[in-house]
């Protein structure tokens, strides 16, 4: 968990019910790369933050399985145009569903370059980058825990991905950009590496 001393933003409490089957939503899933001017709402971000990595269970158990539990990712958030959250990059701290400002101001057009330009990232609402601490699971198993984290990115891209169905949301994994770049741009500790870049917004 990072310790920052920025602005801190606390998340509306996620819903844990909806309307959508997990069939609807499997069946519903898409990549989507194109997206409307509209904005996301607060509440939109807290859900699919969430999704991703939020705590449900007393023993701080999150959304997405991780091998011995040791939970190695790290969730940004890139706001460009969210209802009510100044635009900047934020930190997600799972263990208190907050949000952590680290940069100020529309990060969405750098992160754009470094993802090679792919319009998507600069179009979206929001971008959601994971990134991980490989070391918090490869002291415990080794090389192979490099394949484990890599499973782990997997499960919380796709819980995002799936939680975007009943939100009316479109995202898409994107792999393709300068982890240095990335890296830069989020202000991350030179310990976490970036693995996935997923636009959010409107589906148009």
């Amino acid at each position: 968990m990072q310790e920052y001393t920025s602005e801190t933003i606390r998340l509306p409490e996620p819903v844990q019910d909806s309307k959508t089957s997990i069939e609807q939503a499997l069946t519903q899933r898409r990549s989507v790369r194109s997206f409307t001017d509209s904005s996301l709402t607060l509440a939109e971000v807290s859900q699919l933050l969430w999704a991703a990595q939020g705590i449900t269970s007393p023993r701080e158990l999150r959304t997405a399985p991780s091998a011995g539990a040791l939970y190695p990712l790290e969730m940004y958030l890139v706001a460009g145009n969210v209802d009510a959250l100044p635009a900047g990059v934020y930190h997600y701290e799972a263990e208190r569903h907050e949000l952590v400002r680290i940069v100020s101001g529309d990060k969405r057009p750098v992160l754009c370059a470094a993802a090679l330009g792919q319009p998507s990232v600069r179009n979206a609402a929001a971008v959601i980058v994971i990134a991980a601490v490989y070391e918090l699971t490869t002291i415990k198993y080794g090389t192979r825990g490099i394949q484990y984290v890599h499973m782990e990115t997997g499960h919380a891209a796709q819980n995002v991905s799936l939680q975007a169905v009943p939100l009316h949301l479109g995202t898409v994994v994107i792999g393709a950009f300068q982890d240095a770049e990335v890296k830069k741009v989020l202000k991350m500790p030179d310990r976490e590496q970036p693995l996935y870049v997923m636009p959010v917004g409107r589906r148009k």
